[in-house]
């Protein structure tokens, strides 16, 4: 299979699964995009977290030109992203015992907040951990994961069970499990991931239905503008004086 070949299949896998998403997920995406206006609305926080890859879809919403301003990154030292040495140490963090707890007793979140805990497997401790942990401090979760891992796997936390089965919302990215779209000759295993970019859309999907339902609330949504664009900074500084309560990345 020529170069250009694979570049279109993945191209043809990922489309396919976007469009799987939009039709099968509608709802809960309307659901979940109503939970951050109302969070909004209410007076509360919304955070995102991730680990190793799937943080990129958490990071993707945060201090996003088009995005809204209160949507902030819930780090856990050494798990979010790929930055740490050895990069196994990040996996190694995810099967730790009462890490998601002890980083929640001691973070920003309180009840009345919304939590976003994404997850391709939901199989490892540290997601289950931090959405049920979470669940019982008063903080809302939407789980943004693939189910099919539930089916797949085994969950490698202490109750046996998932992410998605801590959670007020799941979202359903419909990843297969491995996450790997192509397969050709001379190429030993499956390849092109395409979690990244379908998790990413979800998460986007959610921001812009949360963006409409704010406005049909009456309340103007609190969106960043890019820096890059004439009177996109003041505007920022502006926003962000004003939902400073909220924000916990200036």
């Amino acid at each position: 299979m020529s170069d250009h070949t694979l570049a279109n299949g993945f191209f043809d896998a990922a489309i396919s699964l976007l469009q799987q998403v939009r039709d099968a997920a509608g709802e809960d995406i309307a659901a979940a995009g109503t939970l951050v206006a109302r969070t909004v609305e209410e007076g509360g926080r919304v955070f995102a977290f991730g680990a190793g890859h799937s943080s990129l879809p958490a990071q993707d919403v945060v201090y996003r030109a088009g995005g809204l301003a209160v949507m902030n990154l819930l780090p856990v030292p050494g798990a979010v992203g790929v930055d740490v040495r050895p990069a196994t140490l990040g996996s190694a963090l995810e099967r730790v015992e009462g890490l998601a707890s002890a980083v929640l007793d001691t973070g920003p979140a309180r009840a009345g907040d919304l939590l976003f805990v994404i997850s391709l497997s939901g199989r490892n401790t540290l997601p289950v951990e931090m959405a049920s942990h979470a669940r019982s401090l008063g903080i809302k979760v939407v789980g943004v994961t693939s189910v099919a891992y539930a089916h797949g796997t085994t969950s490698r936390h202490s109750s046996g069970t998932f992410l998605k089965d801590h959670c007020d919302i799941v979202l359903d990215s419909r990843i297969a499990v491995g996450d790997a779209e192509l397969t050709t000759d001379g190429v030993p295993a499956p390849f092109a991931p395409a979690s990244t970019v379908v998790t990413s859309a979800l998460m986007q999907a959610v921001v812009a239905t949360a963006a409409g339902e704010l406005v049909s609330r009456g309340i103007e949504p609190p969106l960043l503008r890019s820096g890059n664009v004439d009177g996109g900074l003041a505007w920022n500084d502006t926003v962000m004086e004003r939902y400073a309560d909220r924000i916990f990345y200036s």
